[in-house]
């Protein structure tokens, strides 16, 4: 994990191996940002002419390297755009400040120290620009091993991720500062594991595996841990799970992590879907379809980080993690098409498609949820390509049985930089998951698949208890360039959004 402290060096007097500077897009061309006075004036305030003469716009997310000129104890200058300049009496919008830095961290891979003059007007910025920096450097190298390493970036070999990052203009003294900081570093280093988790090659990451990772890490942040394993999830009814999972080779787990407080007065459950490879069982999915099938654990893998962070957090409230993990493979014993399941809430569901499992193990995962009457249930999965095909790859749909909840989140996902949009639940479309065989089928119509889903997760949740279903299909996995802090691969995303709920449930201010 890149290391990052807060420094009161000034710009020009901290040595470094490059130094991080903000410019925004003004009407005729680049502005230098705040925080970088000091920068300007040993260009003889012409660093704005310089960046112009270079190409350089302003606009978010753009980077141009420049020789430091005399009077820097640093060689290299760094210019992140910031995009338009906000308007006068206002601050940059934290997420810019986000990206900026997630950019300007990504461009200085292979370097070891950065120093970073952005624009720090309070707290929430210092916050914005570490957690920026810290995911930016972000880099998934554990399997880029013998001579490739060892030869080093210069003779072909991976770029290390940047090693320390100094913010300046911050104030290390400063309760506030120093509490953002913490807070970034903490949220950055279990969103970086999540995305760690995500990367991992399906051989490596089983079922089993991913139980054993969670176990670590909870023994290790006073979490209280409980695995399932195939016998005891036959013994306890968990068709739904052993369904999924009794194809593969690699048995199903069903992990529970259970974070305290003493002084907490609510409580939320968090599940998440954790296919650790998804190859569609026997309605096998088409060649093309397979290759990033690694990612279909991520919503367990977004749970699993929340719950630890909460507790790194110590946020005054109780939070129970439930990891729904299973691998769906073809084979002699796998659920086959015309199959009924007896759940583990005792609905019995006909499968009509082996590929929409991952409303089966999460529904199992829910039900058990909800005996503990938590004050609230949140679910996350990368549950539907009909989610993608509405959304698009950067933004998660929320459904949810309270128009409040689902408002409530929706804001705290766009306050902590998650793109999301709220999506309803039409009860028309839960006749099309009507069976003549069982209490009701895994598919409807293909219109709405998405919400369809969602409708069918509704049917597993304790009356009475709120819900909402994150399906995050779109953002968890990057398959294109890096931008911002956001890296190729997997993204950790709704990793933000949960922390944030439960800091707000454990303040009680939540909407």
């Amino acid at each position: 994990m890149t290391a990052l402290t807060l420094s009161t060096a000034g710009p020009a007097t901290l040595r470094a191996d490059a130094l991080v500077v903000g410019v925004a897009k003004g009407p005729k061309g680049p502005v230098v940002a705040a925080g970088a006075e000091a920068v300007d004036k040993a260009y003889d305030g012409k660093l704005a002419a310089v960046l112009d003469a270079l190409g350089a716009s302003g606009a978010e997310g753009e980077t141009t390297k420049l020789p430091a000129p005399d009077g820097l104890k640093v060689p290299v200058v760094l210019a992140v755009g910031l995009g338009a300049l906000p308007d006068t009496d206002e601050s940059y919008d934290e997420e810019v400040l986000r990206r900026a830095a997630g950019a300007a961290a990504r461009a200085l891979h292979g370097t070891k120290k950065a120093a970073f003059a952005l624009p720090l007007d309070d707290a929430s910025a210092v916050t914005a620009v570490a957690e920026g920096a810290l995911l930016g450097a972000y880099a998934f190298t554990a399997y880029q091993g013998g001579e490739k390493k060892a030869a080093g970036a210069k003779n072909g070999g991976p770029k290390q991720p940047l090693a320390e990052i100094a913010l300046l203009g911050a104030k290390p003294r400063d309760k506030d500062h120093k509490a953002a900081v913490e807070r970034a570093t903490i949220l950055a280093t279990e969103i970086n594991i999540a995305r760690d988790l995500v990367n991992t090659p399906p051989n490596d990451l089983t079922p089993e595996a991913f139980a054993a990772v969670a176990s670590a890490a909870a023994k290790e942040n006073g979490i209280k841990v409980q695995v399932l394993d195939e016998k005891a999830l036959v013994k306890g009814g968990y068709g739904g799970i052993m369904g999924v999972g009794k194809g593969s080779e690699n048995p199903p787990r069903l992990v529970k992590l259970t974070y305290t407080h003493p002084k907490a007065e609510k409580s939320l459950a968090y599940v998440g879907k954790g296919i650790t490879y998804d190859s569609g069982g026997i309605s096998l999915k088409p060649a093309g379809h397979n290759e990033t099938m690694k990612c279909d654990m991520a919503g367990a893998a977004a749970v699993f980080a929340s719950v630890v962070a909460a507790a790194k957090l110590g946020l005054q409230v109780n939070v129970t993690g439930w990891l729904a993990l299973a691998e769906n493979m073809p084979s002699g014993s796998a659920t086959k098409p015309g199959d009924v399941l007896r759940m583990y809430s005792g609905k019995t569901v006909e499968v009509l498609n082996t590929d929409a499992e991952g409303r089966l193990v999460l529904g199992d995962a829910l039900t058990r949820a909800s005996e503990e009457n938590p004050d609230a249930i949140v679910d996350v999965a990368t549950l539907t390509g009909a989610m993608v095909m509405a959304l698009g790859d950067r933004t998660f749909g929320i459904m949810a049985n309270d128009d409040a909840f689902r408002t409530s989140i929706h804001e705290i996902a766009e306050e902590v930089g998650e793109a999301s949009w709220p999506m309803p639940l039409p009860e028309d479309l839960r006749k099309t998951m009507d069976s003549p065989t069982a209490d009701i089928a895994n598919m409807g119509v293909r219109m709405g698949g998405g919400l369809i889903a969602g409708l069918f997760l509704q049917e597993f949740v304790g009356e009475g208890i709120t819900w909402a279903h994150l399906d995050i299909a779109g953002p968890a996995f990057h398959e294109g360039a890096p931008y911002g802090y956001t890296p190729k691969g997997g993204t950790g995303s709704a990793v933000r959004t949960l922390v944030r709920l439960a800091e707000r449930t454990a303040t009680g201010d939540l909407g």
